[in-house]
């Protein structure tokens, strides 16, 4: 119910200090929205991005921290560039997470306080990701994984350690944090909260200039927002598929393979009984014969199992040697010594004394082998077209590692390549409302790491077919040519002039409405025809009730403003200015016992069990101290922009 509240005061806390596909995840302490603090003057040394108290932050870990903060990122966007991430605030915030690692490490052995190489080895042990089929940990998955992540052992270990180290150090600090009594009372009251009040929307169209801009102003726009215009990595991709029908006629069986096969599985074929009977176990050899007695005079199995305090089983397929060795030879002999339809007699077993009715006894006669050839010829080409299929697919791997080119597979397996349009990280094809056959799917992460001209080959559906493909052709991303972007540019351009209007309108509005003007009639006294203001009359419970996902910005800033304020707030995606002006709050009391009080300290205890952590974070850095090289740091942006 206060999970507007929770929306409001939420702060990006629990920073992941291990990798995350190590899945260790540091708990409750603050993240990349705040920034540095710790800035003591320059560094010395260009090798270096920061030091926290005498720890040097290498120029190579914050590059290799960059890479990867763009993998994980690129599991959300597969198509964001470098150039993309850094704009985003990406290089900062993998800065930060380095500083943050270090500060709790070092804050960590000042203390004497550590994680010990069994430890660690236990969180590495007990991880899921890392365990083979036989659900034990693989040491050969843990390598593959660590390959793939691109770091070594020691610095995975060295992660583990660090969030091992931060529980430690923040699960004190931040547990049971509670909210005092009259603060839930204050948030539960805001819940009635009502607020009146008018939201205008100033659009860029409106005030967008109408005339055709010169070549020297569009070339300028350009070359000011490059980023803007990156077309992201396209690959053309080259693939065939192959199953079973490749092997021709090498699945099917000879004459003397299914012998063998017959020899091999003679008691398979040979004659046999089993029996499906209903049986009662119980502790003494005097209340087995009771029992059977009973049911010998008339009385009903169940009927006298029920009577008993005992339950009836009923069991299926029975075969003596099974039956030997689950319960014993007595009570084997006993069940196959009766007749169908009558009651065994007493027999003994670890679990007891076993008395049991047959209900039915199935009888197999001998088998030939002319009789079960097609059977085995069967089973015997499903296991050929299996072991076969994994051995063609293992010799074409082969041949790709001695060099063999995917058209030289195809045409040895007479297979038809398909080759798709220049294609995007995601499976879409560029520029267009198509996306990659589906058959790409599980090697789209591969093919999008793989460079051109090596063919690789992968299962689909479980081994049942295999796809051979090759990246035929890379083109990276980069900026596009502005003679091939002009419209697009020029309608970019428009847009961004009609957003500095706008502002500068929004502003003339403020004044306005600041010198005692209604909104509507400040909005009026625009040259321009601008939509007519909403007005606003909610609470917040019906705020909180809304059907959006995400309360609209200027909705979110008409609640956070004061009384008798107004305000302006850039629209996302440059669509213009929204002026927001709020003429009045009311507030209703609500008893001391309403159930939303015990909600909101329920719901508000975790943002200050967060906020307990943020400040644990910052005492470390300020006891630590942190002094940052601003040098370093732009010479690995400008590394990673490959602007150097």
């Amino acid at each position: 119910m206060l999970t507007f509240f929770r929306n409001i005061f939420k702060t990006k806390l629990g920073l992941a200090l291990a990798l995350v596909f190590l899945g260790l995840i540091a708990l409750a302490f603050a993240s990349a929205d705040v920034s540095s603090t710790g800035a003591f003057g320059g560094v010395a040394g260009g090798d270096r991005v920061a030091v926290v108290g005498g720890e040097k932050i290498g120029t190579a870990d914050l590059v290799q921290a960059a890479n990867n903060g763009l993998d994980r990122a690129r599991q959300q966007n597969p198509t964001l560039t470098m150039e993309e991430f850094i704009a985003q605030g990406g290089l900062e915030q993998s800065l930060e997470t380095l500083i943050d690692r270090f500060a709790i490490r070092t804050y960590a052995e000042k203390y004497g306080i550590r994680a010990g190489d069994n430890l660690v080895n236990s969180e590495i042990r007990l991880l899921p990701a890392f365990r083979g089929a036989d659900g034990n940990f693989s040491e050969d998955i843990y390598r593959q994984a660590l390959a793939q992540a691109r770091i070594s052992d020691a610095q995975a270990r060295e992660d583990f350690a660090t969030g091992l180290v931060s529980q430690q150090l923040f699960v004190p600090a931040t547990f049971g944090a509670q909210v005092p009594e009259r603060l839930a009372y204050r948030y539960a009251q805001l819940f009635k909260e009502r607020r009146e009040g008018t939201i205008a929307l100033l659009p860029s169209a409106s005030f967008a200039p109408q005339g055709d801009p010169s070549p020297a102003v569009l070339q300028r726009y350009y070359e000011a927002n490059t980023a803007d215009f990156v077309r992201p990595e396209r690959r053309i991709i080259r693939f065939a598929t192959f199953d079973s029908e490749a092997l021709g006629d090498r699945v099917n069986p000879t004459a003397a393979e299914i012998e063998a096969r017959y020899q091999r599985d003679r008691e398979q074929f040979a004659a046999s009984e089993t029996r499906d009977v209903t049986q009662l176990i119980v502790p003494t050899k005097a209340a087995a014969t009771s029992l059977r007695q009973r049911i010998a005079g008339g009385a009903s199995f169940d009927a006298v199992a029920r009577e008993a305090g005992l339950r009836a089983t009923p069991l299926t397929g029975l075969e003596q040697s099974e039956l030997t060795s689950q319960a014993s030879r007595a009570v084997a002999d006993a069940y196959f010594a009766a007749s169908e339809g009558a009651i065994t007699e007493p027999a003994r077993s670890p679990l007891g004394w076993h008395i049991a009715q047959i209900d039915d006894v199935i009888t197999q006669q001998v088998r030939s082998l002319e009789q079960v050839r097609e059977e085995i010829a069967t089973a015997l080409r499903e296991e050929k077209r299996t072991e076969g299929l994994a051995e063609l697919a293992i010799e074409i791997e082969d041949q790709l590692a001695d060099g063999a080119t995917l058209t030289e597979v195809a045409e040895e397996l007479n297979l038809e390549l398909t080759t798709t349009r220049p294609a995007l990280a995601n499976g879409r094809i560029y520029q267009a409302q198509e996306t990659l056959p589906e058959v790409l799917a599980p090697a789209l992460q591969t093919i999008f790491q793989m460079e051109e001209e090596e063919p690789e080959i992968a299962p689909l559906q479980g081994g049942g077919s295999y796809l051979v493909y090759e990246v035929a052709q890379i083109t990276p991303a980069a900026r596009a040519p502005l003679a091939e972007i002009r419209d697009r540019v020029e309608a970019s351009w428009r847009i961004s002039e009609g957003l500095k209007r706008a502002q500068a309108a929004a502003d003339r509005v403020l004044k306005r409405v600041r010198g005692g003007a209604t909104l509507a009639a400040a909005l009026a006294a625009e040259e321009v025809q601008l939509p007519a203001p909403e007005q606003i009359n909610l609470t917040r419970e019906q705020l909180a009730a809304r059907r959006e996902q995400r309360i609209p910005p200027p909705l979110a800033l008409l609640f956070s403003m004061a009384e008798g304020t107004t305000k302006k707030l850039e629209a996302a995606q440059d669509i213009g200015f929204f002026v927001v002006d709020l003429n009045d709050i009311t507030m209703d009391d609500i008893a001391d016992d309403d159930p939303l009080i015990a909600q909101a300290r329920q719901q508000l205890g975790p943002v200050i069990g967060e906020e307990y952590a943020q400040q644990l974070r910052l005492a470390m850095r300020e006891e630590l101290g942190v002094e940052r090289n601003e040098d370093a740091i732009e010479a690995v942006r400008r590394q990673l922009l490959g602007t150097n």
